[in-house]
């Protein structure tokens, strides 16, 4: 099965930055959709942002547009959030998720139950 270790998260002041990386192990990420979701205490789980498998089209929830960067790097087979302009709002547990085959329309949809592999999940804090 597919084991996905997040890791990146921890305290940083608003305005500042903050970089997640999504590493997996026992299968290539080439054919997966890797999305990245968030839970801050108290709300349900949301979608952030995804990457699709076919053609590594990016999809971004428009509360992060313009301030997150999703990439992928196959050689080390492991999806990175680029998280700047952080804000008090975007504190939570970050967690990524894998599904395959991935297209685009399953990262624009960034249904947690269309995700069959999550991550551990890591805390993100912007906070001053």
């Amino acid at each position: 099965q597919l084991q996905l270790v997040e890791s990146g998260g921890g305290l940083v002041q608003p305005g500042g930055s903050l970089r997640l990386s999504c590493a997996a192990s026992r299968f290539t990420l080439d054919y997966y959709a890797i999305g990245w979701f968030r839970q801050a205490p108290g709300k349900e789980r949301e979608g952030v942002s995804c990457i699709s498998s076919s053609d590594g089209t990016t999809y971004y929830a428009d509360s992060v547009k313009g301030r997150f960067t999703i990439s992928r790097d196959n050689a080390k087979n492991t999806v990175y959030l680029q998280m700047n302009s952080l804000k008090p709002e975007d504190t939570a547990v970050y967690y990524c998720a894998a599904q395959a085959p991935g297209p685009f329309r399953l990262c624009v949809s960034l249904l947690t139950n269309r995700f069959g592999s999550w991550g551990q999940g890591t805390q993100v804090t912007v906070s001053s």
